[in-house]
């Protein structure tokens, strides 16, 4: 049989785009179908998307209300913020660690020993007192020995001192310590040094 010449390439060209045109149309189904699920989920993230929306209005809603209701008083705490900001830059406030730091270091271990001083006062009085009946009752024992009341007996009171006239002893003011004018004065006798 004739051929005609090229018609092989031809009838190769057109099967084989014959069986391209149905694979695609076999595949089409899938396509459609993977489309399809495509659609589904995108229309189920705006679903999601709408009420993730509504929440956020919800939530807007209300801190404009809570900012409605602070503002007021935020903006009148404003000049104080402002003079505490200034307090707060101050050196001292650096410091204040430190300073505390040597507070109970320091004062604090005192301030413990001034909560035991009362006991302890309560202690030396209340020692004061057994010492004190002690002198009382060793006083009435002594009272009641016989002779106790000569040693009771008070001496008679010495004579009263007399300033010398003569003129004033020169080894007395030769002496640096001495205070000016009270160098020759004696003590009256009986006086306990």
């Amino acid at each position: 049989m004739a051929k005609i010449p090229g018609i092989d390439n031809v009838v190769t060209g057109v099967l084989a785009v014959l069986q391209a045109q149905t694979e695609a149309l076999q595949a089409l189904p899938a396509a459609v179908q993977s489309l399809s699920a495509a659609v589904r989920s995108l229309a189920d993230a705006a679903a999601s998307a709408k009420d993730t929306v509504q929440a956020a209005n919800r939530l807007v809603v209300r801190m404009d209300g809570i900012v409605a209701e602070l503002e007021k008083p935020l903006l009148a705490m404003a000049p104080g913020l402002t003079r505490v900001a200034a307090v707060l830059n101050d050196p001292v406030i650096g410091n204040l660690p430190e300073t505390l730091a040597q507070v109970q270091r320091d004062i604090l271990p005192v301030l413990r020993t001034l909560s035991d001083t009362h006991e302890r006062v309560a202690f030396i009085a209340s020692s004061t007192e057994r010492i004190l009946g002690f002198v009382d009752d060793t006083g009435r024992t002594l009272a009641g020995l016989p002779g106790a009341a000569l040693l009771a007996r008070r001496r008679p009171p010495p004579k009263a001192p007399t300033r010398p006239t003569a003129a004033p002893d020169p080894a007395a003011e030769a002496d640096p310590t001495a205070a000016p004018g009270l160098a020759a004065a004696q003590p009256p006798a009986g006086w306990a040094e």
